[in-house]
């Protein structure tokens, strides 16, 4: 039967229905109702109702209790990876730890993926390693060790006992950031974690620490100092007993970085963690100075042979023969040791080396002499990379853009675009139907991509666009015409531009003549104004206001920062020099405006608040401000 018939149908029924309804009152039988009598006027000897009881707040877990996460992409342009684990008895399971992704799996040499971490407490990855004599048992140390000041921080050590199916949280909760896990070479139950500890601040879960027992006890066989952690650990794989260890004393605060300081060292032990011995002959620090990030590998074929990177004035590439008692300068390659520190030795050549960076370095004589070719035409930022050991050609390599797997030793590469490892730092929507989504990425430019599509297998990877460059961040829509959007990179870049013709223009506010340079956050925020859509704000140390869309800006503020010389302030006890390690890695401007918001009803408040504490508002278009961090309480003070 068609719905038209059978509406025919119900139809005389339903009218029906609703007429007996409507005089049910006059329904034969029913009595007519009277008028009722009014009540008779009494004194009131009842004291008057309490005052309301307010409403309840908002039930938000069950308002939210059934939406559930829906995957939109986008694929293409990867994230940043930190380490590999792959089954060498057969290469084609990769398990890849992502520094705020979780951890995929392959088993077809990476034409699928998995996601098999997704339903941990974190989901940022340190380090991956296989037991060498049960591949199926896999640990992982969580919170990424690349000292970002967007490094997420971890929850200790999981295992897992079936490749990546279930997991087993053992401990270490406090670690936060873990370079390094070496499991023995015959007993999976033992194995040693090196943590980093902290990156902001002190703590005592950082050094050395063992399990011989799979993770169900610790004992910590290598302590530094709350300063001091241990970034990378390596094992001998004929000697087991045998492990070398690199102490990192660093800090990160809101203003800068000190990536170095003098406990930092190479240390020994044979005993198996019971003692250790601090390596100084032909290392730089044997003079004295400070010492930062270390990376470590031993030659597996013969362990006598050790190499390490280290960061110091006179650092470099360093090797040993005579496992690790005498060292010798080979070069001064080292790049960004903050953010890699990493050095792999072919496992069929001692004399090929790879340094990881940005690019990436080769060498075959030892690391005296390194080319960046092996890394063209795929993202420059190398955090992790796996040699096979029966191929030497044979790479896989995680950078800031994803996975890269060669068979030719790095002259070409496959880019595996098939996981949805986009980083997100930001992002923002426009008013149309359905709604576009743009966002930035980590150190993978801005990009835009629909919300919904008509396409029956969802939302394809050609449907997101580039709008934008550098490290993405804020993204923000014209809400009156969806083809203008506002793209922001690091350090006060902002561009405008137009998607229906793909024209870009830079609109970052400019100095005048003689005029001090502004300062600009790494991220810096932009807003458009709720009241005029060719208004927006954008925020260095003063906040700036355009009334044509970015073609022209005037400051609707002064310094809204406490304008603190940040040479002055201390790090680690010290007020860092020209000598300092890594100095400020990060970040380039300080102090600055670090976010903005305007009123939805008042045009004229506008609030600021700044890295270095201040929050400012304006109830007068940005005339005048005051600074009301003190009205709000918790909130720690500025740095002095």
């Amino acid at each position: 039967m068609s719905r038209l018939a059978a509406w025919t149908r119900l139809a005389p029924l339903c009218l029906l229905a609703m007429a007996l309804f409507a005089s049910a009152s006059a329904l034969p039988g029913q009595a007519k109702k009277q008028p009722a009598k009014k009540p008779e006027k009494k004194e009131q000897t009842t004291p008057p109702p309490a005052a309301p009881t307010p409403p309840p707040p908002p039930d938000y877990a069950a308002a939210l209790q059934n939406l559930t996460w829906r995957a939109i992409g986008p694929a293409i342009m990867g994230g940043r990876i930190d380490d590999f684990a792959v089954v060498e008895s057969d290469p084609r399971v990769i398990y890849a730890g992502t520094a705020s992704g979780g951890i995929f799996k392959s088993t077809n040499a990476g034409t699928t993926w998995e996601p098999i971490f997704d339903n941990e407490a974190v989901p940022t990855i340190g380090d991956l390693a296989l037991a060498p004599s049960d591949p199926s048992i896999l640990w992982v140390g969580t919170g990424e060790s690349n000292n970002r000041q967007s490094s997420s921080w971890g929850n200790g050590v999981y295992r897992s006992n079936d490749g990546g199916k279930t997991w087993v949280h053992v401990g270490l909760n406090e670690t936060h950031h873990i370079g390094r896990i070496v499991v023995h070479p015959r007993n999976p139950e033992v194995a040693y974690v090196a943590a980093a500890g902290k990156l902001w601040g002190p703590n005592k879960e950082r050094g050395v620490y063992k399990t011989t027992d799979g993770g169900k006890n610790w004992a910590q066989v290598l302590f530094i100092s709350e300063d001091t952690g241990v970034n990378d650990i390596a094992i001998d794989p004929e000697s087991p007993d045998t492990l070398y260890a690199g102490a990192y004393q660093r800090r990160r605060t809101v203003f800068g970085f000190n990536g170095g300081g003098p406990q930092g060292a190479i240390y020994k032990t044979t005993d198996g963690g019971v003692t250790w011995k601090k390596l100084t002959k032909g290392l730089p620090y044997e003079t004295g100075g400070d010492v930062g990030r270390i990376g470590l590998s031993v030659y597996r074929k013969s362990p006598n042979i050790v190499y390490a990177l280290v960061e110091h004035a006179r650092g470099g590439v360093f090797r040993s023969e005579d496992r690790g008692e005498t060292w010798t300068r080979m070069s001064e390659t080292n790049p960004r040791p903050a953010y890699y520190s990493q050095i792999l030795i072919d496992p069929n050549n001692d004399l090929r080396i790879w340094v990881l960076g940005a690019p990436l370095y080769f060498s075959e004589d030892g690391g005296k002499t390194f080319v960046t070719t092996r890394g063209q035409r795929i993202h420059s930022d190398f955090h992790a990379m796996w040699i096979d050991p029966a191929n030497s050609d044979h790479l896989i390599v995680g950078t800031d853009g994803g996975i890269n797997i060669s068979y030719d030793a790095g002259r070409s590469w496959d880019f595996i675009n098939s996981i949805p490892l986009g980083q997100f730092y930001e992002i923002g929507v426009d008013m149309q139907k359905p709604y576009r989504i743009c966002g930035g990425l980590q150190d993978n430019n801005t990009w835009c991509g629909p919300s919904a599509t008509t396409y029956m297998r969802g939302i394809s990877n050609d449907e997101w666009v580039a709008v934008g460059g550098g490290d993405g961040f804020y993204a923000q829509v014209d809400p009156t015409d969806p083809n203008v959007l506002y793209a922001e990179s690091q350090d006060g870049n902002l561009l405008r531009r137009d998607l229906r013709t793909g024209e870009s223009k830079s609109i970052r506010p400019r100095e005048k003549e003689g005029e001090a340079r502004y300062r600009f956050q790494w991220n810096s925020p932009v807003v458009i104004s709720a009241h005029d859509p060719k208004t927006i704000y954008y925020a260095g140390n003063f906040l700036f206001r355009s009334t044509d869309r970015g073609d022209n800006w005037t400051k609707a503020s002064p310094d809204l920062t406490t304008g603190v010389d940040r040479s002055t302030l201390a790090i680690l006890g010290k007020v860092p020099d020209k000598d300092t390690l890594s100095r400020n890695d990060g970040v380039q401007q300080y102090p600055c405006i670090t976010s903005i918001a305007e009123s939805a009803l008042n045009a004229r408040v506008l609030w600021a608040g700044t890295d270095d504490g201040n929050l400012q508002v304006t109830r007068d278009g940005g005339q005048t401000w005051k600074n009301v961090i003190e009205k709000v309480p918790g909130v720690p003070r500025a740095p002095t």
